[in-house]
């Protein structure tokens, strides 16, 4: 198992990326924390793991935006296991609007919950990885860390944003023997993506088939949606890969949406 004995933190894990990423941990012998505001699931996730694979998982209610619930979250999960080796940082929203209406609120909403928690959750355990002189940061980015679409901007700026804290981290950690890297999707079909279907449908007034297939599929080479499996094993990669080699990098799973 390639992740014996290790430890890993998965925000927003309650369900869709998150959850498969913690189950693909814990098959590979880690002992997982999922942490999610929603608690119910979180816990529904932990017995999962616990009815398939002989390992600790452990459910922690977490807003990833709120700094006292991140580290009471971060250090709880220290006092259990002793050790964290491993942070994917996956929570995310969405909002679809145009710029032109797009409130600040809405706008503050989406970089905190992307930005300012992959921060807060990253400070809160770097500091446990630089004491052990070892550890592995994934953040959840996507192809929209790439590149661009309408309605979209708060989470295109985000993603973005991502990358540059990715690279700092991979530049900060590599004294200590931590790397960072950022897994950049394409299209999921996860409760986000389907939401934003209809969304996007009455936005640019055609019907929720032609925003699959002319929207999100159109550049893929096979007009295929990525999987949950298709982002785990590249969760799984990065998580198990153990020299600075790849430390820094963006990996772009999208079925050849965007390539470079």
């Amino acid at each position: 198992m390639k992740l014996k004995n290790k430890v890993a933190i998965v925000t927003g894990a309650a369900g869709g990326i998150g959850r498969e990423i913690a189950l693909t941990f814990a098959r590979e012998g880690a002992r997982v924390c999922i942490a999610d505001l929603d608690i119910t699931k979180a816990q529904t996730v932990c017995e999962e793991i616990a009815g398939k694979y002989d390992v600790q998982a452990m459910a922690v209610a977490m807003d990833v935006t709120d700094e006292a619930q991140v580290e009471f979250g971060v250090s709880s999960v220290f006092a259990a296991w002793e050790r964290i080796d491993v942070l994917v940082s996956n929570a995310g929203i969405q909002h679809i609007a145009p710029v032109v209406d797009l409130s600040l609120a809405d706008w503050r909403r989406v970089l905190a919950v992307h930005l300012d928690g992959a921060f807060l959750i990253t400070r809160a355990c770097l500091k446990h990885m630089y004491d052990a002189r070892c550890g592995s940061i994934i953040y959840m980015g996507s192809v929209h860390s790439k590149t661009a679409s309408p309605l979209k901007a708060p989470y295109v700026a985000a993603k973005h944003g991502l990358l540059g804290l990715c690279r700092t981290v991979a530049k900060e950690g590599a004294e200590y023997g931590v790397r960072a890297n950022i897994i950049c999707p394409g299209f999921v079909r996860t409760p986000l993506v389907e939401r934003q279907i209809p969304e996007q449908a009455r936005a640019f007034g055609i019907n929720e088939e032609d925003v699959v297939r002319k929207i999100m599929l159109k550049d893929t080479v096979d007009g295929a949606f990525t999987t949950l499996e298709d982002v785990a094993s590249a969760a799984l990669l990065f998580a198990t890969h153990e020299t600075n080699a790849l430390t820094g990098q963006s990996l772009i799973v999208s079925h050849g949406w965007h390539m470079e």
